[in-house]
């Protein structure tokens, strides 16, 4: 049976060339720690732990490698910056349109003083309080694809002195996104957009945020071995235990290739598939776009909607009968559901990367028809 992948959202596949190669390359042939050893396999690790530091401020467009922070995913670096930077008494905005990431660690929050809204991208403005201490967005959907205006938002927000945290799963490495207009933390993950493995993630922020935020996890970093207290500078405030080394070298492979082929590029295709894609869907009887239904601001996420039908039984077609790779359900993101009008019941999401072809996504159209017009 042919197989088709569309479940980029979810995570990459495949990876970006390279990847699984320097992977085993350092397992096999190095395996060294950082930090922790006096020897040159150690330091050339370091060096190149650094060499990726210095790409991905390259990518967003930041000037300080040492302010990256590894962690082992979005949802560590946002709990690590929202629980170490927000106080009882704070109120934060966010958005309709955000993960379980960003909603439940602001729930668990607001069980300890702290208040959060949630409003509509368009209507943040009115939101803001005296206490506002800070936005925390995501940059674009998971479950609808729309990108949200994140540098009209920051500019709301430098005019009132509150942060801007942005949350990059669905945007890094497929959507140009410039730091230097002052976004105060950026938080990616590894195995997304950037194409590389999973169980790596990380933040970038900003001195003057980094200085306001208590570390939640404390431990060896490999410095200041002599004091009790955690290290102030950064990377190592952020950074106790060992890092994921080969997810590391990993994502050095891809962005090797991101920057080598470029973000523009990327998008681009992405585009064209998703273009292509909702063309081909946008006129079958019975089946509806979750959200808006063109390509402006958007990344290549499409949810659909089988009206009459369960859309989970729909996603086991496509996968069983078809060798299509979806994901049904609500995405981890109830909140952008009942925005969009689909809670309870969720959407079968299409999401497509670079390396997909026009053909594949014919096929996949010209699957679902045959699904709807089998009514099953």
């Amino acid at each position: 049976m042919r197989k088709v992948y569309a479940d980029n959202g979810s995570t990459s596949f495949p990876k970006a060339p390279g990847v699984s190669d320097a992977v085993k390359k350092f397992l096999d042939d190095v395996g060294a720690n950082i930090g922790r050893g006096g020897y040159e396999s150690s330091y050339g690790v370091a060096a190149d732990v650094y060499a990726v530091r210095h790409m991905l401020c390259r990518l967003f467009n930041f000037n300080n490698p040492r302010n990256v922070i590894f962690t082992p995913g979005i949802t560590y670096s946002l709990n690590m910056i929202l629980q170490g930077f927000l106080k009882s008494g704070d109120h934060v905005i966010t958005t309709n349109m955000e993960h379980n990431s960003m909603m439940r660690p602001l729930h668990a929050l607001a069980a300890a003083g702290m208040t959060y809204d949630v409003a509509d991208p368009a209507c943040i403005e009115k939101y803001f309080k005296q206490n506002t201490r800070a936005v925390v967005m995501t940059h674009a959907s998971n479950v609808c694809g729309k990108i949200l205006p994140i540098y009209d938002i920051l500019e709301m927000c430098k005019a009132r002195g509150v942060k801007l945290i942005i949350d990059a799963a669905q945007t890094a490495g497929v959507v140009e996104i410039d730091m230097a207009k002052g976004i105060d933390a950026l938080t990616f993950t590894a195995h997304k957009g950037l194409l590389g493995p999973q169980g790596l993630g990380g933040f970038i922020v900003r001195d003057d945020l980094a200085a306001d935020i208590d570390p939640i996890i404390t431990g060896g970093t490999g410095s200041a071995s002599h004091d009790i207290i955690q290290p102030s500078f950064l990377p190592d405030k952020f950074e106790s235990g060992t890092l994921n080394i080969p997810a590391i070298i990993g994502l050095k492979a891809s962005l090797e290739y991101i920057l080598s082929v470029g973000i523009k590029a990327i998008y681009e295709k992405e585009m064209h598939l998703t273009a292509r894609f909702i063309a081909g869907v946008g006129d079958i009887k019975g089946v509806e776009i979750a959200g808006e239904s063109d390509t402006i601001d958007r990344v290549a996420v499409v949810s659909l909607d089988f009206l009459g039908m369960d859309n989970a039984e729909v996603a086991g077609i496509l996968d069983t009968a078809h060798g299509i790779m979806t994901r049904c359900g609500l995405h981890c993101s109830p909140a952008a559901h009942k925005a969009l009008g689909t809670y309870p019941h969720g959407t079968v999401r299409f999401s497509f990367g670079h390396l997909n072809t026009t053909e594949e996504i014919d096929y996949i159209i010209d699957c679902i028809k045959e699904i709807v017009s089998d009514g099953f």
